[in-house]
């Protein structure tokens, strides 16, 4: 069912309410990630008991895979050859797999991270950028085949490796200057010849060549989560906001700290369009945005962390959406 519309000008949207089809029994009370195949398929990575769940565009369920597998599912990403990547950043891992789920490359030694000073919890207790990986968020994958990794959580570093999985470099360290991240929490491949990638604590987009060279920021962010570009390279962005997964030394969110949205931008950082309110739970809103993706069609889909981010502690409805796709006008 279509409601109503959200976004501006040539960005505008129907919210497909409903659209995701569980089957009868199955719940998800985080969903960190989505992406689509080169068919236009969605591929929901979650925290619940099928970690990988695939839908046709018109939300009808497919299969699922990955049960037993995963320690705390974070990124998934789709590569130019319709592999799947997906981050595990309670294993400290990345693994690619077919479309159905065969294992094909692990990177990473499945729990063990590296000691960079990280004290679980506390990105600011990380002393310098480590080696691969400390709780790893997200993955890019270039044309050639190199995979750029966004190592996240424990640690303030981006990583390049060869398509079988090499390690040919790394930059970042902790910190707020060009090319220094609180947090890089998710990287995509632009126009260009550039990586944008969602530097969440420092509230900005910091774009990069493909030799980890820094070029350029957008700062109009509020904690991204989310970066997705479609074929004429618009880039959209799901910032998570200061309303929902708050660290302790955050001062007390007030009622004019942004809630978390969906932003448009051109290729060039541009405002195109925007949308989010103040009432989380309503269809084409959010609580706690925390992946994106855009189809051929250029419709998109936004997942959220609701649970994580606010609903284990009360502050939100536990039936509030998780998944909502936006059909472009």
């Amino acid at each position: 069912m279509l409601t109503k519309a959200v976004g501006s000008g040539g960005f505008t949207y129907e919210v497909a309410e409903s659209w995701e089809r569980l089957p009868p029994g199955w719940e998800h009370a985080d969903v960190a990630d989505v992406a689509v195949d080169s068919r236009d398929r969605v591929f929901v990575l979650n925290r619940g008991d099928h970690p990988v769940i695939m839908y046709e565009p018109d939300g009808t369920f497919i299969g699922a895979w990955g049960e037993g597998f995963f320690t705390k599912p974070h990124g998934i990403t789709i590569g130019p050859d319709d592999s799947v990547y997906c981050v595990d950043d309670g294993a400290h891992a990345l693994y690619k797999f077919t479309l159905d789920g065969k294992l094909l490359l692990t990177l990473g030694t499945p729990g063990a991270a590296c000691d960079n000073g990280y004290v679980f919890g506390e990105y600011l207790s990380i002393k310098f950028g480590g080696p691969p990986f400390n709780r790893p968020t997200a993955v890019a994958v270039a044309p050639n085949g190199d995979l750029y990794v966004s190592d996240g959580y424990g640690n303030a570093r981006m990583h390049c490796f060869s398509p079988t999985g090499d390690l040919k470099f790394s930059w970042g360290e902790p910190g707020s200057g060009p090319g220094q991240f609180h947090i890089p929490h998710a990287v995509r491949l632009a126009t260009g010849h550039r990586l944008l990638v969602a530097d969440r604590e420092n509230s900005r987009i910091q774009v990069f060549d493909l030799e980890g060279k820094y070029l350029d920021e957008w700062a109009d962010t509020c904690r991204p989560d989310g970066v997705a570009i479609d074929h004429e390279g618009n880039v959209y962005v799901c910032d998570l906001g200061l309303r929902a997964g708050r660290y302790s030394f955050m001062p007390a969110p007030t009622e004019d700290d942004p809630p978390s949205r969906v932003s448009v931008f051109s290729s060039k950082g541009s405002l195109l369009s925007r949308w989010g309110s103040d009432d989380p739970c309503v269809p084409g809103s959010f609580f706690a945005a925390h992946g994106i993706a855009v189809d051929s069609r250029g419709d998109l889909y936004v997942v959220e962390v609701n649970y994580s981010a606010g609903g284990k502690a009360g502050l939100i409805p536990i039936d509030c959406h998780t998944v909502q796709k936006f059909i472009r006008s």
